[in-house]
């Protein structure tokens, strides 16, 4: 075995795609870059994003502060919320939300403000924005019912709706740095994270199959610990290659699937907000299998380490000669 760098593009958003960015850049021979959703429509990217009309921050933030040479100072800082003091507006969020998106407005250009906070952080990897049109997610349930905005669709199927189909409103088209950066990639991670509103928002952009075509390596799959809400108790990780598959016209070449459970209380506790340890399923034929321990606390998130060197495991046996 010859070892190189390997480029590693990472989709997805929310808490799961920092864990995964943050194990991985301790690997001296991975290049971890993050390829973000940019639809968040909660919280304090959401208010920025209608208050200032800037893109939603929060995950871009979250992926640069994973990929920071001090990230665990850089997390305190700029993690940390502004009271609510004379100014309304801005109490409440965080720190680092309000100087991405007042860097935006500063500069008038969001990949120029998130290069900004990459030199500022010293980030080893790319964070990329997977676009920059203003657009909504939405969902059809199999009642027949639509719903718009990640939070609202994220309540539909808390309320026991199953999401039927999946797109973006208005089409949103890929950054073609994206597209370009896609291009490089030796191979692709998507996930963890919340699968119908961070991991499937970056694959419905227009050009990002296109683009995933052209990625000779592996496509790496991981699977989410748990399910999510009442509408997703028959979902199982071959359900999300089956959704991933579809949308990219392209087949999932491994999945990484946990086998570790914590104890019954903790368990309990996540079956009182209706989510349950997530099933493998019946896997399509050639799509891979690596299982192991992940969940190692109390609290549903993938051990990093554990995570990074799953993947490094696939990466070097299959593009390492």
């Amino acid at each position: 075995m010859r070892l190189r760098e390997i480029r590693v593009g990472c989709f997805g958003g929310g808490t799961g795609l920092p864990s995964l960015l943050g194990g991985l850049k301790r690997n001296p021979w991975i290049s971890p870059n993050a390829v973000v959703t940019m639809f968040d429509s909660g919280g304090s990217s959401g208010q920025l994003r209608d208050e200032l009309g800037v893109l939603p921050p929060g995950d871009i933030l979250r992926c640069a502060l994973a990929l920071a040479r001090n990230e665990g100072e850089a997390r305190r800082v700029l993690l940390a919320r502004l009271p609510m003091l004379e100014h309304k507006r801005l109490g409440g969020h965080t720190g680092g939300n309000l100087l991405l998106s007042m860097m935006q407005q500063y500069t008038g250009d969001f990949l120029t403000a998130i290069g900004g906070l990459r030199a500022l952080l010293g980030c080893q990897g790319y964070v990329w924005p997977v676009s920059i049109e203003q657009a909504m997610l939405c969902a059809e349930y199999a009642d027949g019912t639509i719903h718009c905005g990640e939070v609202e669709v994220d309540r539909g199927h808390d309320r026991g709706h199953q999401v039927r189909d999946l797109w973006l409103e208005p089409d949103a088209k890929i950054l073609p740095a994206v597209r370009d950066a896609i291009h490089a990639f030796d191979g692709v991670v998507i996930g963890p994270g919340s699968f119908f509103t961070s991991l499937m928002p970056t694959l419905l952009v227009d050009g990002v199959k296109e683009a995933l075509a052209q990625v000779n390596g592996p496509i790496i799959l991981v699977a989410n610990l748990l399910t999510e809400g009442r509408g997703m108790h028959d979902f199982t990780a071959a359900t999300a290659v089956e959704w991933v598959n579809r949308t990219i016209d392209r087949p999932i070449d491994v999945v990484i699937f946990n086998t570790l459970l914590p104890d019954a209380a903790a368990l309990a506790r996540y079956e009182r907000e209706d989510k349950r340890p997530l099933q493998l399923g019946t896997l399509p034929a050639g799509t891979d299998i690596v299982e192991g321990g992940f969940w190692c606390t109390d609290i549903a998130r993938h051990d990093r380490r554990r995570l990074s060197y799953a993947v490094w495991s696939v990466l070097s046996q299959r593009l390492l000669t």
